[in-house]
């Protein structure tokens, strides 16, 4: 009499199966000096966790667009955030009359800015609101205080294309001062703000090259660093170009 024919897995369960060998083979992987009864203890321990927090994501969540960033002295922000709760229901009132759609949630503050949190992504015109309101508050020195903004992110950028020694003359090569000149007097810089001061480089200790990097503070769509990207201009004789980057954990 025949054996009756054991049922085939189904893609469930291979599914399943898979992952866990593939897991076992990271564990072992990182973890050269585990046994095999060790590695089964450390995988026992992942799953559990897994069904108890299937929700958990490996993954850095950046800055919340739902912030509007004041940068101000510490003396401004002292003074405003006495005030809070009457700031947060005068631009709330503001925002609505101008029949915005976005309301302030609140208000919280570290050293250097102001952190304005809202219910939605703000946009230029609620911008504008906040930023006449927060210059005409008693409690603020308009001089001290920089222009609302959104979160923004550094972005990495080169510029290719210059002698180290531009001039020809040994003692004068380019430096972070010039770079930075450079910079101020190109109208493609304008609304451009560094994270850092310019690096200078040269290309590899026998070239008479150099590569600038400059890290820039931009929003989370690129949209400056695009606007950049592959642009030329001169640095005195030389055209240069601007390129895209990848931070570099090896730069000072």
């Amino acid at each position: 009499m025949m054996n009756p024919a054991k049922p085939s897995k189904s893609y469930a369960q291979a599914s399943k199966q898979s992952t866990s060998t593939s897991n076992m083979l990271k564990i072992k992987e990182s973890f050269l000096a585990l046994s095999t009864n060790q590695i089964d203890w450390v995988n026992n321990i992942v799953k559990r966790n897994l069904k108890s927090k299937p929700h958990i994501q490996m993954t850095t969540k950046g800055p919340s667009r739902k912030q509007i960033i004041i940068p101000m002295s510490n003396d401004n922000i002292s003074s405003f955030m006495k005030n809070s709760s009457a700031h947060i229901t005068n631009l709330n009132k503001l925002l609505r009359n101008a029949k915005m759609e976005v309301a302030v949630d609140f208000i919280r503050s570290d050293p250097i800015r102001l952190v304005i949190v809202t219910n939605k992504i703000a946009v230029q015109s609620d911008l504008q609101i906040i930023n006449q309101y927060v210059k005409k508050s008693d409690d603020i020195n308009e001089l001290q205080m920089e222009e609302p903004c959104l979160p923004q992110s550094k972005f990495y950028l080169k510029i290719i294309g210059i002698l180290y020694f531009p001039n020809g003359k040994i003692q004068e090569h380019l430096n972070t001062s010039d770079v930075e000149i450079v910079l101020k007097q190109n109208q493609i810089f304008d609304d451009i703000k560094l994270a850092l001061r310019p690096r200078v480089i040269k290309v590899s200790p026998r070239s008479d090259m150099l590569i600038v990097w400059i890290d820039i503070w931009d929003y989370q769509s690129r949209s400056k660093a695009k606007c950049l990207i592959n642009w030329c201009f001169n640095v005195e004789r030389y055209i240069t170009t601007i390129q895209g980057a990848n931070m570099n954990l090896s730069m000072p």
